[in-house]
This record gives C-alpha cells, sequence and structure tokens, in this order.
C-alpha cells in the first residue's frame, strides 16, 4: 500500500510528495526545496523512517517544481523523469529562476523521459502516467488506480484549474485533458495538487467554478 507524504516547499508553497509503500521504496514528485532547511527537512524524513528514495519525478518543469533536482542528484545520485514536452522550460530554467530570486545553477539531465500512459514503478507500486498539457506543455498526471488517486501537478486544484497565461498554456488544450483524462477517473478518486489541499474528481465536476 503507497503511504504519501506531502512537503509544502519554496516561497511558491509547491507540494512535493514522497511516496512509498511496504518495501521502503521512495519516488518523489516535484522535488521543489529550495534551500537548506527544505532539503534537511526532506532528508530527516527519509532516514527517519528508513526509506530508500529511487527516483524522482516532475509533474512539469515550471520552475518553482524542479528546484530540488539538483540537491536530488548531488545527495541521492538520482536524476529527474519528466515528459519530454517540457525540454523548453529548462532551457531557461536559470534566467526563469533569477527573475524569481533563485540561483539555478544548473539543470541536470534527464534519467529518462516519460511517455503518456507508462507505468511508473518502484518497490510494490506503480502509478500511470496521463499526459495533460495545457497549463505547459509536458504536463502529466499520475494516477493510481488500486488505491484511487491521482497527482495532478498544476492541472488541477482544489476549486481552480492550472493558470493558462504562461507560455505554451492554453486554455481550451487545458479543458481537454481535464475532461478526457482527469474527468473520466472514478468520482472519488482523490486529487493530489501541485498546491494547496487535496480535493476529489467529482467534487471538481460538479463544483469547480472554470469548468464548462
Amino acid at each position: 500500500m503507497i503511504t504519501i507524504k506531502p512537503f509544502a516547499f519554496n516561497p511558491f508553497m509547491v507540494n512535493t510528495y514522497v511516496l512509498f509503500d511496504e518495501t521502503r521504496e521512495v519516488i518523489i514528485v516535484d522535488a521543489a526545496c529550495s534551500d537548506q532547511r527544505e532539503e534537511e527537512l526532506l532528508v530527516n524524513f527519509l532516514e527517519s523512517n528508513s526509506l530508500k528514495l529511487v527516483r524522482n519525478i516532475n509533474t512539469h518543469c515550471h520552475i518553482d517544481h524542479i528546484l530540488g533536482n539538483v540537491f536530488i542528484e548531488e545527495r541521492f545520485g538520482i536524476r529527474p523523469e519528466y515528459h519530454p514536452a517540457g525540454d523548453s522550460f529548462l532551457v531557461r530554467a536559470k534566467e526563469v529562476g533569477a527573475a524569481y530570486g533563485f540561483n539555478v545553477e544548473r539543470v541536470p539531465e534527464a534519467a529518462r523521459l516519460l511517455e503518456d500512459n507508462e507505468m511508473i514503478r518502484w518497490g510494490n507500486s506503480s502509478l500511470k502516467v496521463l499526459y495533460t498539457p495545457g497549463h505547459a506543455d509536458g504536463s502529466c498526471c499520475l494516477y493510481n488506480k488500486e488505491q484511487g488517486f491521482v497527482i495532478t501537478g498544476d492541472v488541477l486544484f482544489r476549486d481552480s484549474i492550472g493558470r493558462t497565461d504562461l507560455p505554451t498554456g492554453n486554455f481550451d488544450v487545458l479543458m481537454e485533458s481535464l475532461q478526457e483524462k482527469l474527468f473520466t477517473l472514478p468520482d472519488d478518486t482523490v486529487a493530489y495538487p501541485g498546491h494547496g489541499p487535496e480535493t476529489e474528481i467529482g467534487y471538481e465536476k460538479l463544483n469547480n467554478p472554470f469548468i464548462r
């Protein structure tokens, strides 16, 4: 059974998720730690629970979601995995990071590139990759059917959706991603977003003011 431990990291309060099961193997989703205090929080949690980090997944490559990738590579020897359509954001990561006050010295090479509908496996667990552009090219959600949850990155929030006014954002494409990939999941599927509190798919279908 997968246990999900969330952390809210960096000034953008990105939800970094640590997922592990009975094997004690771990994947991290959106490693967003941006300073020594946040890095120590993450390491202390892993060490105090005897957990072994084995994969680092990015839901998308906006600067606030990738700030911890260098630390994860240097501390654990694990490079990130993301959809190849997100590459354009990594090319400008140093420049964009500086605009927001972050010192992005380099961007680690990908360990591998994710594909739509592939299974991310670790320990006895797995997540299905759902390619969901619209907020940003390369945006993916991560679905576990057995436990009924999905990590939505910045595609879907409680009572909101991802903004579409940034480069590669497109409202119509985002609506298509929501309707075809997320709103076809069971209504009781718990959604863990990239920012803010969790929600449920059925609740958002009925109550989200952006859904048409």
